[in-house]
């Protein structure tokens, strides 16, 4: 160490002149307090000034977990745009669904599950993707066999997001959910039953955000967009509810740059 540094870099343990004994061992436990600080100083210089730590560097190379884009949304097809007042009501009726859910979770979260309900762990995504649009549409089956005499098959058709099942998922669940859903929706078309479900998981989504669901619907928004702006048919039904999660995404969750604004 350069003599000026002793100014800048006072010894938090000095020791003085004592009287150490003859003996004195400093790979032994300390005697006295003299001696333990001796043997402390003495370890300290042997410290090495610099030191370099050992990185693995396909430690460093793990997915990111959040994503965040500023990127906005691309805009409504020409006479699609909603209006502010639609907007607003949007957001006014999916507040009110969000106070109604809260306020009766632990109710319907005590009823039971029918029979041919089980829910996938949180970690299942394949499973909770065919849970949610039934295997017809995460297969991508054009159709079915026609079994109204056996009732509804929901593993064929999904689930829907009953209160009774979406009351049961954790914040951690409803998170993982729509990750999956969305990380589907980014390659396939856009469904009602994925639309139901999208709405349901925005409605059980927890503020303030954390930054991986704020990244999460963000890209949701973005993905909307695209669908929308190539909408061939211009499905009237189809981009209303494209519009209602955009809405829903930006101004009820605060992502202004990404809302529609009316031409």
């Amino acid at each position: 160490m350069e003599p000026g540094m002793e100014e800048l870099m006072p010894r938090l343990l000095p020791v003085g002149d004592c009287d150490l004994a003859e003996d004195f061992d400093p790979t032994v436990p300390p005697r006295t307090p003299q001696e333990d600080l001796k043997r402390v100083q003495i370890e300290a210089a042997r410290c090495p000034d610099v030191v370099v730590a050992q990185i693995d560097p396909r430690k460093l190379k793990k997915k990111p977990t959040v994503n965040i884009s500023i990127s906005g949304c691309q805009p409504a097809p020409e006479g699609y745009s909603p209006t502010i007042k639609w907007q607003q009501q949007q957001v006014a009726n999916f507040s009110a669904v969000r106070q109604s859910l809260n306020k009766h979770r632990n109710h319907w979260r005590s009823q039971h599950l029918d029979s041919n309900v089980t829910m996938p762990k949180s970690e299942d995504e394949e499973g909770w993707k065919k849970f949610c649009l039934g295997e017809r549409v995460y297969s991508e089956i054009e159709a079915l066999p026609d079994n109204e005499n056996l009732g509804i098959d929901y593993m064929k058709v999904g689930f829907p997001p009953l209160l009774s099942i979406v009351s049961r998922m954790n914040q951690a669940t409803v998170t993982s959910v729509l990750e999956y859903l969305i990380s589907w929706f980014g390659e396939k078309k856009f469904t009602p039953e994925l639309g139901r479900w999208l709405y349901a998981l925005l409605a059980c989504l927890e503020k303030p955000l954390l930054p991986e669901a704020h990244s999460l619907i963000r890209q949701l928004a973005r993905r909307c967009s695209e669908v929308r702006a190539l909408e061939e048919s211009k499905n009237e039904e189809q981009i209303s509810a494209l519009n209602l999660i955009i809405c829903l995404v930006s101004r009820y969750f605060d992502q202004r740059d990404l809302a529609d604004e009316p031409s």
